[in-house]
């Protein structure tokens, strides 16, 4: 597959700048040329972060003019997003006009490379905004009572899919007539994922007549906690990797910022073989998971041989670092022989 080729350097600089100082995770998917045999690409799919998902929008310049402003090509989804269209405020001027007026295209400078940021965070807003009026069009008075009373929180981002009926806020679009509690479900961003699991958030008793609004400062509390307590059991899988070493050694892999994985090399006789430990959110409430794996033999595919995840061994979580790494040990001097015959019968067959 032959690569494409760069970007032109005013354009690649602008990217690099978006990539590199805007706070929200914007992703590029694809760079392209829009012409065969030119020295330079000039278009690049841009993976947009909205409601903890991400939206596509194609960037297009040209290569021939580079110091141009680029169009913005939204998806099929949003063919109704038409921000330069004529819409007029209250004293009838055009929106679109008074935007553009104040947006960085009216005087695009190229050689600012923090322009193309400035351009898609200012669409961005008025794509919240487009989506905001979307669901405000929905009739549905429970919805729009919800709806108003929870945007004024900084932050808080709605979306109406098209062809599933549902609003993401998240909350479904589909109530009863009564006020009774939405039905709601916690979506983590891949960052937070690592962190800890929204899977096992408890979330606060729901109280008949209660709002969203009246809500999610109680569901933020406890998020909050959550997440202070997930930070500090990182120090205490830290720990607990620290304390392997002096029984196995200095590990081979470890995770550095999370502190959830970690292999160790292991040696009994001539037989050699790797310790996998992976540790959960829970840690040490829920033991570390161990996994075998073997230097010396291979299945028929040429892959090492590994045992089943080992979780059955002695634990507590009220032992200190430097005892949950002795009883492992224990345990591992034991189970290495039945791992070593494991290996030799897999290879036999």
């Amino acid at each position: 597959m032959v690569a494409e080729p760069p970007l032109p350097p005013a354009i690649s600089a602008q990217l690099k700048y978006l990539l590199v100082h805007c706070p929200l995770p914007f992703r590029v998917e694809q760079i392209w040329s829009g012409c065969k045999n030119s020295r330079f690409s000039d278009r690049f799919t841009l993976l947009v972060p909205f409601c903890l998902d991400y939206i596509k929008w194609d960037v297009i310049y040209n290569a021939f003019f580079p110091f141009v402003a680029p169009d913005i090509v939204f998806s099929q989804e949003d063919e109704e997003f038409c921000p330069l269209l004529p819409g007029f405020d209250g004293e009838g001027e055009p929106e679109s006009e008074a935007w553009l007026k104040c947006s960085s295209l009216w005087d695009w400078n190229s050689k600012d490379p923090s322009r193309l940021l400035k351009l898609v965070n200012e669409i961005r807003d008025l794509y919240i905004q487009h989506q905001r009026k979307r669901v405000g069009k929905i009739d549905d008075a429970r919805l729009k009572f919800e709806i108003n009373t929870i945007l004024s929180r900084e932050g808080i981002e709605v979306c109406l899919i098209s062809g599933l009926d549902k609003v993401v806020f998240p909350i479904s679009r589909k109530y009863s007539s009564s006020p009774s509690a939405p039905r709601i479900k916690l979506v983590a961003s891949s960052q937070l994922k690592d962190l800890f699991s929204v899977e096992d958030v408890k979330l606060p008793s729901w109280v008949d007549g209660m709002c969203m609004a009246e809500y999610l400062p109680s569901l933020e509390d406890t998020l909050n906690i959550q997440i202070m307590e997930a930070v500090a059991s990182i120090g205490g899988r830290r720990r607990f990797i620290e304390a392997l070493a002096p029984k196995f050694g200095r590990p081979l892999e470890a995770d550095p910022i999370f502190c959830r994985r970690a292999t160790f090399l292991a040696v009994t006789g001539v037989f050699t073989f790797l310790v996998h430990f992976s540790l959960s959110a829970q840690f040490p409430k829920l033991q570390p998971t161990l996994t075998l794996q073997s230097s010396q033999h291979f299945n028929s595919q040429g892959a090492p041989i590994l045992s089943l995840p080992l979780s059955d061994y002695p634990w507590s979580p009220r032992w200190d670092a430097p005892e949950m790494a002795e009883r492992i040990f224990e345990f591992l001097v034991k189970e290495c022989i039945n791992f070593k015959k494991y290996c030799f019968d897999a290879v036999a067959q």
